[in-house]
């Protein structure tokens, strides 16, 4: 995996969660802008995910799917809150499929949870291979 590659997933990943930051920032958001925010959170998890493949890659780790990713992220100590992480899968996962407001509003509440999580481990990671390991 190229030192550019890297360098963009990471960029790609950060600009994610400013937008989803951005979105979480609206007071009383009406359906429409759950909505946004709920297509902001499913992206930023997915260039989560696929970041921390690339980076488990480099470590000599090699992960196939996003569950397994956060399992091997959690078991090098990159995440310290597995359970939290599974969940943010599961109602990607769920949001996805299903679609109902109350599950909406019930998702929109656990991003704004979540959104810490996400930010904490993103720099710690960033920390770590912006300038290489």
């Amino acid at each position: 995996m190229s030192e550019i590659k890297i360098q963009q997933s990471l960029k790609n990943l950060e600009n994610a969660l400013s937008r989803l930051k951005e979105g979480l920032e609206i007071n009383n958001p009406d359906q429409l802008y759950i909505d946004g925010i709920i297509q902001r959170f499913e992206f930023t998890l997915e260039l989560f995910w696929k970041t921390l493949k690339r980076l488990l890659a480099l470590e000599g780790i090699n992960s196939d799917t996003p569950k397994n990713t956060l399992k091997e992220a959690y078991q090098i100590g990159w995440l310290h809150d597995e359970i939290a992480w599974l969940q943010m899968l599961n109602d990607r996962n769920l949001t996805s499929h299903i679609y109902d407001a109350d599950t909406a509003k019930r998702i929109y509440i656990d991003i704004k949870k979540y959104y810490p999580e996400m930010s904490r481990v993103f720099e710690e990671v960033k920390v770590r291979y912006e300038t290489g390991h």
